[in-house]
């Protein structure tokens, strides 16, 4: 069930928000809770075991790591079981098909019967940063332990966060979690409402229509890449980059907006990455839950940039390679990671002042890279092989022309780059305290997103596989 599909949106949501709202004070937290077993349990029941236990483990490491009297060692010893425990139940659903292909492809006759194919439980990857956050966090002092058992399992497993994210850090959510009485208020559930429509526009106008352009070349049925030439490799590229963002972007604030209707306030998960004038940049603005995750919980512990330049660069090729590696276990996303961990590099060791000085090239040499970290992001996919692809996009070759694609798609690329950047928020806050016209540019955009939604053929999250 996504957040864009009818059953949640006539549904599920309308109903949980009718049900946490009417619910009592002390009781919110366990409707919330109750709800999101309900969400979590949508597809099949086969994971919530597992869920609950890593939640019963990292809770009660929780109140071990918050005992005044606790010895040093066995602190030191419940944090790294616990964090142990969470990172081979992620390593094993996400990384088992992967490890057996390369036993098996090694020494085949050995491994011959190993399985390739492991599902992967709803939310694994989020949810359990969530708990390793929390944990390190009681370990270092940045938050209390959580007492509550109720109010814990329903910040883990909470449904507006859990397939997708963001990955809000317990602290930030504590507070409110404790004050249920306060936390809803009519200012949280106007923004929150504003969020999701305008998350769910993202998704079900932008994201999905141009991702059309890119399916029309390597989807079933479409030209073919081996058939595309060199501008239309490009063109296919930029569409699935302005997909990939819309969808991901989208689906975050309608997280947020959901949360913010529930009374959580969260931070906003990406702001306006396109408009970056150096990759360095574009890293603070693109997935900033993740981001903010490695940084807190890998590059800071290692030593961040503490201990030279040389430990520094250690550093950041450890967190490359994990954010690599936790986008999926294939080659390619390897290879992303450490195309990032090179370009961060080369920014960090003598590009970046030249890119503080320029006006436009910055961003266009910005865009370009990030371009091409897209093409190696989904290369692998169906349709589009790592070396076709790259061979058409910096091989100059003929073949079919992406002058019919930019007339077709024209005006909703010129939208995406419009939209890419603060414009459209910028015209919205201005409307503010302009009661009816705000109400009525509202109401239009909503019933456009439903009739999208309605007519859709696809209610896929593309996040939501990682």
């Amino acid at each position: 069930m996504t957040f864009n599909s009818i059953v949640f949106l006539f549904c599920f949501l309308p109903l949980a928000l009718a049900l946490h709202t009417a619910a009592p004070a002390p009781a919110k937290n366990a409707v919330l809770l109750c709800e999101s077993v309900v969400f979590f349990c949508w597809g099949g029941v086969t994971y919530l075991p597992l869920a609950l236990a890593l939640v019963a483990v990292h809770y009660a490491a929780g109140l071990v790591l918050a005992r005044p009297n606790a010895a040093p060692a066995l602190r030191r010893g419940v944090l790294v079981g616990a964090i142990v425990i969470s990172a081979a139940v992620l390593g094993w659903f996400k990384y088992y098909g992967f490890v057996a292909g390369l036993l098996k492809s090694i020494a085949g006759g050995m491994f011959g019967g190993l399985s390739l194919k492991a599902a992967l439980p709803l939310g694994i990857s989020y949810y359990t940063f969530k708990l390793i956050g929390y944990t390190a966090d009681v370990y270092t002092g940045k938050t209390e332990a959580e007492r509550d058992p109720v109010a814990f399992a329903a910040y883990v497993l909470t449904f507006p966060q859990l397939t997708i994210g963001p990955i809000v850090p317990y602290r930030e959510m504590r507070a409110e979690l404790h004050d249920p009485a306060h936390r809803c208020t009519l200012t949280k559930a106007e923004t929150g409402a504003e969020l999701f429509v305008f998350g769910l526009a993202k998704k079900v106008i932008l994201a999905d229509g141009i991702g059309a352009l890119w399916q029309g070349i390597i989807g079933a049925g479409g030209v073919g890449l081996a058939n595309a030439s060199t501008p239309l490799a490009w063109l296919g590229i930029v569409a699935y980059s302005f997909q990939l963002y819309f969808d991901f972007a989208g689906f975050s604030e309608m997280s947020n907006g959901i949360s913010a209707m529930l009374g959580f306030t969260c931070a906003p998960n990406f702001n306006y990455p396109y408009i970056s004038a150096s990759v360095t940049e574009f890293w603070r603005r693109w997935h900033i839950s993740l981001s903010s995750w490695f940084r807190d919980y890998i590059y800071i512990p290692l030593g961040g940039n503490r201990r030279g330049l040389r430990r520094q660069l250690l550093n950041m090729l450890a967190v490359w390679l994990l954010t690599g590696i936790w986008h999926g276990s294939e080659w390619n996303f390897i290879a992303w990671g450490l195309y990032y961990f090179v370009l961060l590099t080369l920014e960090k060791s003598f590009l970046l002042p030249y890119l503080k000085k320029g006006r436009v090239w910055p961003h266009i040499y910005t865009l370009l890279c990030v371009v091409v970290g897209w093409a190696l992001f989904t290369a692998n996919a169906a349709g589009a092989p790592l070396g076709l692809l790259l061979g058409r996009m910096f091989l100059p070759r003929g073949g079919v022309s992406a002058l019919y694609f930019v007339r077709s798609y024209g005006v909703t690329l010129a939208l995406c780059g419009v939209c890419s950047t603060p414009l459209p928020g910028t015209l919205w806050a201005r409307l503010r305290g302009r009661t009816l016209p705000r109400l009525l540019l509202f109401g239009a955009l909503m019933v456009l997103c439903l009739a999208f939604v309605v007519g859709a053929s696809s209610q896929t999250a593309l996040y939501a596989n990682f």
